[in-house]
């Protein structure tokens, strides 16, 4: 089955709020130079920009704040302020500037895998992005796992960026993105290729924000990668992955995963801020 020409239902609403983006502020905040057009070579290096400035992170849900995903509080948290965000904010932070750039975009929610065949809700943002007559799976704001640059729209497309190597399997009338481990293939989500829109993501984001027993909600939870390494930040464990399958555990003090956030995951915390966060990580030891 080849899907490369799927139609896309692009949903060009004004709810997303895409023309409110200031992009030229973006753009700076992601450090990208190239074409501004609805290129491949465009959506290529607009991904990777993405994934290597934006971290993945839920300072704000683990301290107990409201978290919006109206694209004014997005684009003022993420690109003015220098911080990142979890997937509804990162990943529609990314859509909007696709959608300034002229790239026809579908919004999808799906649902998470983690090696786990459990059938979980829909809690995760991922795209449909078509660049010259193929259509791409991209999803830079995943975290650890994020891909480098989009991956075609294919049962069994596979890629391998910077030693890193992901493909799409199929299960169920699900697209499964899995990457590779030394031992195999890892799910990390399944997906269909329907549409959602704003409605969809302000219920999913309201669930995975405030209810009790989501990942996101009494612990903190931090990722970024590089072309080298993953790192991963839950509470106070501090994992290190590395290409070739080796992994690295450490258990920080409070004082210690705090400074990390600021530094390994670069995000610049108020004075405020840093001494919420610590004393939350302390009462988790």
């Amino acid at each position: 089955m080849d899907t490369t020409g799927l139609p896309l239902v692009v949903d060009d609403s004004p709810e997303w709020g895409s023309e409110r983006l200031d992009l030229d502020a973006y753009l700076a905040r992601i450090g990208y130079r190239g074409p501004r057009d609805a290129s491949l070579a465009a959506l290529r290096g607009l991904h990777r920009a993405h994934r290597d400035s934006v971290c993945f992170e839920n300072v704000d849900i683990a301290l107990g704040r409201e978290v919006s995903i109206d694209i004014d509080a997005v684009q003022h948290k993420i690109v003015h302020a220098g911080r990142g965000g979890y997937c509804y904010e990162t990943n529609l932070l990314f859509a909007a500037a696709l959608d300034r750039f002229g790239f026809p975009v579908t919004r999808l929610l799906v649902r998470i895998r983690e090696g786990s065949g459990k059938r979980r809700f829909r809690s995760h943002t991922a795209l449909l992005v078509r660049a010259e007559d193929t259509v791409w799976l991209a999803d830079p704001g995943y975290g650890y796992a994020a891909l480098i640059e989009p991956l075609v729209l294919r049962p069994g497309a596979e890629s391998t960026v910077a030693g890193w190597s992901w493909r799409l399997a199929v299960e169920d009338g699900h697209y499964l993105l899995q990457y590779r481990r030394p031992e195999g293939w890892f799910d990390i989500y399944a997906f269909r290729t329907e549409p959602q829109y704003a409605v969809d993501f302000e219920a999913a984001h309201y669930v995975s924000s405030t209810r009790p027993g989501s990942p996101f909600v009494g612990q903190l939870v931090v990722q970024r990668a590089t072309d080298e390494e993953r790192y991963r930040l839950r509470n106070n464990e501090f994992t290190t992955e590395y290409r070739n399958g080796e992994k690295h555990l450490r258990v920080l003090t409070p004082d210690e995963a705090t400074d990390l956030v600021r530094t390994t995951f670069g995000l610049p915390l108020t004075t405020e801020e840093t001494a919420l966060l610590r004393d939350f990580l302390a009462a988790r030891r």
